[in-house]
């Protein structure tokens, strides 16, 4: 009896690493293939989640696969960094090395975020982009009224539109009360967020301390094949 109870904790240890090594092989190769189909800066970070691994490599489908990637450029615009999950990543386990198989993923959800020294540089000649107190953003500077500066400020709001992030003002306060013509054209401006990595479409903007937190989320994509 003891030397089945040894047996079997032996197993067991034996299996707990197999599946460990498993589970770093198929990470490895999954961030390999998001790098080189989305021709990022550096190696994402991938993390397999559920435990024991071997089921989902044996059933061909992984429930949730954490993807942290770091800075990139897309259209002369620097992205911080992406944290997302894979939802429903399908691939047998010969596929994820295989050149010709298919590997597709169910539902990518995620946060993009850019920062807001990205979104500072975009801003109109005279203004600079400061977080507020409250965690919102503002803009201050000057703008030119009959070619006098004229200082302004005002409080930033965030739509998204085809290609990217527009930003608008609110509450706008000038220097003097004088009336500027056009303030708020003159205080807008637009970032492009476009050929996000793994399709991802965003569906929502949230300004914060560090810059834009942008909710983005895409299906049925396919990483290989």
């Amino acid at each position: 009896m003891r030397k089945l109870v040894v047996f079997l904790i032996l197993l067991a240890v034996v299996l707990g690493v197999l599946d460990r090594v498993a589970v770093s092989g198929v990470e490895r190769e999954i961030a390999r293939q998001v790098e080189a189909r989305y021709d990022l800066d550096e190696t994402p970070k991938v993390e397999v989640h559920g435990i024991p691994f071997l089921t989902q490599a044996i059933s061909g489908r992984y429930e949730e696969i954490s993807i942290s990637i770091g800075s990139f450029r897309r259209d002369s615009v620097r992205v911080a960094r992406i944290d997302g999950r894979l939802l429903g990543l399908n691939a047998e386990l010969n596929d994820l090395l295989a050149s010709d198989a298919e590997i597709t993923v169910d539902e990518v959800v995620a946060t993009v975020v850019v920062s807001r020294q990205t979104i500072d540089d975009r801003a109109p000649e005279g203004l600079k982009v400061e977080a507020a107190e409250d965690g919102t953003l503002r803009v201050t500077g000057e703008l030119p009224v009959r070619n006098v500066p004229v200082e302004v400020s005002a409080t930033l709001r965030f739509e998204v539109v085809s290609g990217g992030i527009r930003i608008r003002p609110d509450d706008v306060k000038v220097g003097g009360n004088l009336a500027v013509p056009n303030a708020e054209r003159m205080l807008s401006w637009t970032v492009p967020v476009r050929r996000l990595p793994l399709g991802l479409k965003i569906t929502k903007v949230t300004p914060t301390a560090e810059g834009l937190a942008i909710e983005a989320r895409a299906k049925d994509v396919v990483l290989k094949g």
